[in-house]
């Protein structure tokens, strides 16, 4: 009987008809539109992969098939993007696919994805901070500056090197902008994301005329199987737009904007980031391409190192925006979680007059810059990409499933295609899966392992469904 209460208990959801958002010191303002949004999923999807990770697996992995690795990503991305809409729109809700699996599959289903994502999410702003920080090397290289060889980098990065304290410092910059507010930060994000797109769009058209067609060839240096295994690689690179619907519960018209936003930053950003590679492979061979710094050594190789230089400064600047979306995603998902009582309800208290959850805030800035500061970047890419996939894969499946069980439900948008579409979504993130290094099913089974112990210990027993089960009064912070 024990086994029966425990297997009905991990299946207990939370109802969407009866979703609220928690008590005053629990709650998130509305204060975002259309423009706010896919501005945030812009920002989220744009810099990464093309300023830290296009150079890196053109390089090593793909070659000028790196555009056939954002496309292979780009398919599977965009078949989930319509899920995400679909619910996005149906609970606008903080939480994104945490709340989504919960609602749907189930309370046990939650509490995975959303363990899952706390990880990935932190793991995302490290990497882009050990980005920008590759591009702030070269640009104080340029300009003559030397730096002491210590601070430069990761243990194992380079000689002498012992800590990025760039990187570190980026981190905690971003969760000092987070607790400033969403309205306020926000509105840094938009005007940084308008400088971004131009930076791209700059490069794209001055690197169009330099060049080379025979770089091209081979456009398969490492085989189809190459620009798979790169496409599992960038994949995070073109989902900003999952961490961009966390912050639902703080749009104005969530219901109208969010599909909108989420269709409309990931369009805005496949179309640059196929350009980019196009220009960043014909204007060098991939064998020179440097991996950290791939446009501005680009730029630097066909004589245009001015260029360079005001390249490198517009990653900088523009790599942020994803280290804000990505630490926006984190924390409104640790958020929700501590409000529906999976994790201490400590965390959901958010800040009297800001209204934003401050406390959680500065713990992932703190953990994150830690991983950027201490981890060569690829060993911390390889945290990021297996738990999105199955995000990915828990929100296709929960479209069907609840398709099928209240087709009747109120929907600002609806998922075309379904069941094929977001089946789609499931068979490609779950072939990405199938090329990731076993080291990172490694880290990620012990994360599992970790978060079942956590939930079996303290959430089954903790949460608020639970608490309404036995008739107690959920806990507030």
């Amino acid at each position: 009987m024990a086994g029966l209460r425990i297997g009905q208990g991990v299946l207990r959801r939370k109802p969407i008809e009866q979703m609220e958002e928690g008590a005053p010191s629990e709650q998130l303002t509305r204060t975002l539109g259309l423009a706010q949004l896919t501005a945030i999923g812009v920002g989220g999807i744009i810099g990464a992969g093309i300023f830290a990770l296009a150079g890196a697996v053109a390089n090593g992995t793909a070659g000028p098939a790196v555009l056939v690795s954002f496309l292979i990503a780009g398919v599977a991305s965009a078949a989930a993007a319509f899920s995400y809409a679909e619910f996005a729109g149906m609970i606008p809700k903080a939480g994104s696919a945490y709340t989504y699996g919960y609602a749907v599959l189930g309370e046990l289903a939650g509490w995975f994805i959303g363990w899952d994502l706390l990880l990935e999410y932190t793991a995302i702003v490290a990497v882009v901070a050990i980005g920008i920080s590759g591009y702030f090397g070269f640009l104080l290289g340029a300009m003559g500056i030397d730096l002491p060889a210590w601070m430069l980098g990761a243990p194992g990065t380079g000689e002498g090197r012992e800590v990025d304290l760039f990187a570190m410092i980026l981190c905690l910059f971003t969760a000092y902008l987070l607790t400033l507010g969403i309205k306020n930060a926000a509105r840094f994000e938009t005007v940084v994301v308008v400088l971004k797109v131009l930076v791209v769009l700059l490069v794209i058209v001055i690197g169009f005329f330099h060049i080379d067609t025979s770089n091209y060839d081979p456009f398969f240096p490492y085989g189809v199987g190459g620009a798979f295994t790169g496409a599992a690689t960038v994949f995070f690179a073109v989902f900003g737009y999952d961490a961009m619907s966390t912050a639902a519960e703080e749009s104005k018209d969530a219901q109208r904007h969010m599909p909108k936003a989420i269709i409309y930053s990931l369009a805005i950003s496949m179309v640059l980031y196929v350009l980019a590679c196009l220009v960043l492979t014909g204007m060098q061979n991939y064998t020179e391409i440097d991996p950290e710094s791939g446009f501005s050594t680009a730029f630097e190789s066909v004589g245009l190192g001015g260029l360079a230089n005001l390249i490198a400064v517009g990653a900088i600047i523009g790599i942020l925006t994803v280290m804000f979306t990505f630490m926006l995603g984190v924390t409104r998902v640790w958020f929700s979680m501590s409000r529906d009582g999976l994790l201490p309800h400590w965390f959901a208290k958010t800040h009297p007059t800001r209204h934003v959850p401050v406390r959680v805030t500065w713990i992932v800035g703190v953990a994150s810059a830690l991983l950027a500061g201490f981890l060569p970047i690829g060993e911390a890419a390889e945290l990021t990409n297996i738990g999105i996939l199955l995000a990915f894969v828990v929100v296709c499946i929960a479209v069907i499933v609840l398709r099928y069980r209240q087709p009747d439900l109120p929907r600002s948008f609806r998922c075309p295609g379904v069941p094929f579409v977001p089946a789609i979504g499931v068979v490609f993130s779950l072939w990405l899966i199938t090329f990731l290094a076993w080291q990172t099913w490694l880290r990620f089974l012990v994360w599992l392992l970790i978060g079942l112990v956590i939930y079996f210990g303290y959430s089954y027993r903790k949460s608020n469904l639970a608490k309404e089960e036995s008739g107690a009064a959920p806990k507030q912070p």
